[in-house]
């Protein structure tokens, strides 16, 4: 039985990388609008996950590698910006959110300050200051999920 198990323990593991990968290249082909469907779980055949918005946090964040260019720059239009910093917001937002993404939304805030805040004075909007609050209360509720997994441990 331990033998049986521990192959099929890493067909498991192996499906579920393929998994992963999959939906790292799908990720990677979306535009805004099928990142913000996903993120609210519209796409059926995409289940929402923690690595899931952890790649689109990355696509938004990090420079990509076959152009060498940010997803945003400075002449993008006003609504593609709103679009990103909404998405950015929606992926607080849901429960699904783990640290390595709140870690990749911290590099976002970094990488985008200057075009945040420039963005916020032209158009009258708070994005800096949202997402900043919402890192806070996202990073408290990862912190409390924690505390209760530990005190779930100890009761076992």
């Amino acid at each position: 039985m331990g033998i049986f198990s521990k192959i099929l323990g890493n067909i498991k593991d192996s499906k579920k990388d393929s998994d992963n990968e999959n939906l790292k290249q799908r990720i990677q082909k979306m535009d805004l609008g099928e990142m913000r469907l996903y993120v609210n779980g519209k796409i059926i055949e995409l289940k929402v996950s923690g690595s899931g918005l952890s790649e689109i946090v990355k696509k938004l964040t990090l420079k990509n590698e076959d152009t060498g260019h940010n997803y945003l720059k400075d002449d993008d239009q006003d609504s593609k910006k709103k679009k990103v910093f909404d998405l950015i917001v929606l992926i607080l937002n849901n429960k699904k959110i783990d640290v390595h993404t709140l870690e990749l939304v911290q590099k976002f805030l970094e990488n985008y300050d200057k075009l945040i805040k420039e963005f916020d004075k032209e158009n009258k909007q708070i994005y800096e200051k949202k997402i900043k609050e919402l890192i806070s209360i996202t990073a408290d509720k990862i912190s409390f999920k924690s505390d209760i997994a530990d005190r779930m441990r100890t009761l076992k």
